[in-house]
């Protein structure tokens, strides 16, 4: 451990070597969370990339009251998270023109859900916004959730439980808003 905080002070400080050091030591598993995490090889390599700059960039703010690699770790599972945010927004702007004006009542409907529902995700604790994430929209079993994030698989479930109720509460006004495009009449009878 002494040796570690040796080399982290020395990456602090710009010793190339001890960056090095920590890269090499601390890639195969960073790289790996990146992997899983966006499904896409191409787009892993990107991601892990400006993972590695992040973690060097916020250097000099480690304290030490954690493994480096853990908290590398929740660096890497951060930052891959927005990133794969940041491309969905990316694809979703980029649809055909076409599709905008067959489907405009329709899009503009999902965008306001979307919006809601991602304004909503932003304002939860960041271990629940993680495992919303990964477990509703990345589809990671809890299993996977707990040995990614470092917690227990029950740590897992209870994240998602009071991510799922604050969404709730926070989505009430969508929910509860009247239905666009037909009664509720025919809403009821279709459910």
């Amino acid at each position: 451990m002494a040796t570690d905080q040796l080399t982290i002070r020395r990456a602090i400080d710009g010793d190339e070597r001890a960056l090095r050091q920590l890269w090499s030591q601390h890639a195969p598993h960073i790289d790996a969370v990146v992997r899983r995490l966006a499904g896409d090889p191409d787009l892993a390599k990107d991601i892990a990339q400006e993972v590695w700059i992040q973690i060097f960039r916020a250097l000099p703010s480690y304290r030490g009251e954690s493994q480096f690699g853990t908290w590398a770790h929740r660096i890497a599972v951060n930052r891959t998270l927005n990133a794969l945010r940041r491309a969905r927004r990316i694809a979703k702007s980029e649809t055909e023109m076409d599709e905008e004006i067959a489907h405009e009542d329709d899009s503009a409907e999902r965008s306001i859900l979307a919006a809601s529902i991602e304004e909503a995700a932003r304002q939860l604790a960041p271990g629940a916004r993680a495992v919303f994430m990964l477990h509703d929209v990345e589809g990671y079993t809890h299993e996977e959730i707990a040995a990614e994030l470092g917690i227990t698989t029950g740590g897992s479930k209870s994240q998602l439980f009071k991510a799922r109720a604050k969404l709730r509460k926070l989505l009430a006004h969508v929910i509860d808003a009247p239905l666009s495009g037909m009664d509720r009449r025919h809403a009821t009878h279709n459910c």
